[in-house]
């Protein structure tokens, strides 16, 4: 479910008038816009008005995850066990028959096995097969001008590459999942990219064009009003920094996704 969506349900469950959330907090014609999904509020704006709702920010999840079937239930546990980092529950229920059998569209067909790379890139048993999957979803990406979903699973492909110092590959793949992003319609899910994108470059041992990816994505992120990946980027950024000896950096950048981990509870990684 999508944030404005979420927003509007609340509200309607509540038996309250979008001038009377608005009130204070922003333009009626903002909030109308926000629960269509026209646009995409900033962390304050953002706060506010889950605090009329009395929603909590566990309950939202910016980046909506692609569908691989037509049935809602099954796609919104999909994206619960993505939140939540499951990924060993995730590959499992993904290769259920009943999963399967609900994929039918060659959209999500391409979702389905980017979901599938994705939770086995984390499960050590399952590498191989990862390659295989995100592979086959970058192959299912046939328009001209890749879409969000192509340039995600070429992105991941690209992290899977260079762990196994396969430079060329994956500097080929990134470069195809980076060209022309700015260019595309935003939607949330781009900002994984260019923190996909840093993630190759350090996996590839250049700190440097890590962090100016990194760089470049929460500049991108935060024109868009978004905060979703901002933690992420600024756990890599300290890695990048503590490793290259520069402990200021590192310590303002930890201090900066501490911050937004506790604001937005954002799940980042332990270690890379």
């Amino acid at each position: 479910m999508s944030l404005g969506t979420t927003l509007k349900q609340v509200r309607q469950q509540q038996g309250h008038s979008q001038k009377d959330v608005a009130a204070g907090i922003c333009a009626q014609s903002m909030l109308s816009a926000i629960e269509n999904d026209h646009y995409t509020p900033n962390a304050r704006l953002l706060l506010a008005l889950c605090q009329r709702l009395a929603i909590s920010l566990d309950e939202i999840s910016l980046a909506n995850d692609f569908a691989i079937s037509g049935d809602d239930t099954l796609n919104a546990h999909m994206q619960q066990l993505c939140d939540q980092h499951r990924y060993q529950a995730l590959n499992a229920f993904l290769q259920l028959p009943s999963t399967l059998a609900a994929v039918t569209t060659d959209q999500q067909t391409q979702a389905y096995y980017y979901y599938l790379g994705v939770a086995q890139i984390h499960l050590a048993e399952h590498r191989g097969e990862a390659e295989q999957n995100l592979r086959f979803a970058t192959n299912l990406g046939t328009d001209k001008i890749p879409t969000t979903l192509t340039r995600l699973a070429l992105a991941s492909l690209a992290t899977v590459k260079a762990q196994q110092h396969h430079d060329h590959d994956a500097i080929r793949l990134v470069t195809a999942a980076l060209t022309g992003l700015t260019a595309i319609t935003y939607e949330e899910n781009t900002n994984i990219i260019f923190y996909l994108a840093a993630l190759t470059a350090y996996f590839l041992h250049d700190g440097q064009l890590a962090t100016q990816r990194l760089l470049t994505g929460i500049a991108y992120i935060t024109d868009h009003n978004s905060h979703y990946m901002l933690a992420n980027s600024y756990r890599l950024l300290a890695e990048i920094a503590e490793q290259a000896g520069r402990a200021n950096e590192a310590q303002v950048a930890q201090q900066k996704q501490q911050f937004l981990t506790d604001l937005f509870h954002e799940k980042v990684p332990d270690q890379f």
